[in-house]
């Protein structure tokens, strides 16, 4: 029988996973699959690379926003733990699940992973930590840390952008310097994004040509620009539609990118808060397989 490892948070969106546990059983052991489960602890999860070691699991599963997907995919990172993953979002943000298609039917998702069926995609690598969808900078980089969890699982998705449109009386451009892969740029912005998905804080298709597994990421930033540019730039987002080809966005791809500013400028790394610049960042080519 196939044995597969759940990582699951019992708190991530709106709390109500745990309530499907006893659905997940049921519908693994139809397929033949048993289904061993680990709790996560607000901190300190380490012990779930020896768990996994004893187990000796055909793959593993993460139930859980896209915090919770970073936090197994640096625990598997860490433990040399190169199995299979499959992700059920079952939390605020589910970006990288959204892009992979892989919730839209869950019972055909389970089909896959009963199957095997899998595809390798690239990892991001920033001091040390991996990110599997974004690492940003700038305004609204620390916004999802800022929203009180009682909000935010009640009106999910909208507390973050609540908060975005309260904090905008405080955005500000700042210098920024990058090099990519030995090219060389200079801006002035308010936010930078370097993606490995085009599905970035709920919005889909933020940008051409990106790709999860080609062996580099994607940076984004919109550079100073007026009032009405800038809020036609992001009706463009909230509307699905592309805007790395517009003038006032530079879309640059590329395996490593060194990014500094003149000034303290604050990251954010999958949804949690990262180092202050400057920032070292390559990419992890194939580095996990998903099923998919």
């Amino acid at each position: 029988m196939k044995k597969l490892v759940l990582f699951y948070n019992p708190v991530s969106g709106h709390a109500a996973f745990k309530n499907k546990l006893d659905w997940i059983v049921e519908a693994f052991q139809r397929r033949g699959i048993l289904v061993v489960f680990y709790r996560t602890r607000r901190e300190g999860n380490e012990a779930f690379i020896p768990f996994v070691r004893e187990v000796n699991p055909d793959g593993l599963l993460v139930a859980g926003g896209d915090g919770t997907v970073h936090e197994i995919v640096n625990l598997m990172m860490k433990g040399n733990l190169d199995l299979p993953l499959g992700i059920i979002g079952s939390g605020t943000s589910n970006d990288f699940a959204t892009y992979l298609g892989v919730n839209t039917d869950l019972e055909a998702y389970l089909d896959t992973i009963a199957s095997g069926r899998t595809r390798r995609v690239d990892l991001g690598l920033m001091d040390g930590t991996y990110f599997i969808n974004v690492a940003s900078g700038g305004a609204m980089a620390c916004i999802a840390h800022e929203v009180n969890a009682r909000i935010k699982n009640s009106l999910g998705k909208m507390a973050y952008y609540l908060k975005g449109i309260g904090d905008l009386p405080k955005f500000r451009y700042f210098p920024l310097k990058i090099e990519a892969d030995g090219a060389h740029y200079e801006l002035e912005t308010f936010l930078f994004v370097i993606i490995n998905s085009p599905v970035v804080g709920s919005m889909k298709n933020v940008a051409n040509g990106v790709a999860v597994d080609d062996g580099k990421l994607d940076l984004l930033s919109i550079g100073k620009c007026s009032i009405p540019k800038l809020m036609s730039i992001t009706a463009d987002l909230i509307a699905g539609k592309p805007v790395s080809e517009r003038e006032d966005v530079l879309h640059v791809q590329a395996k490593h990118f060194h990014i500094e500013s003149g000034i303290p400028v604050e990251s954010d790394i999958d949804g949690e808060c990262g180092p202050m610049l400057p920032l070292t960042i390559e990419t992890v080519p194939r580095a996990v397989a998903i099923y998919c």
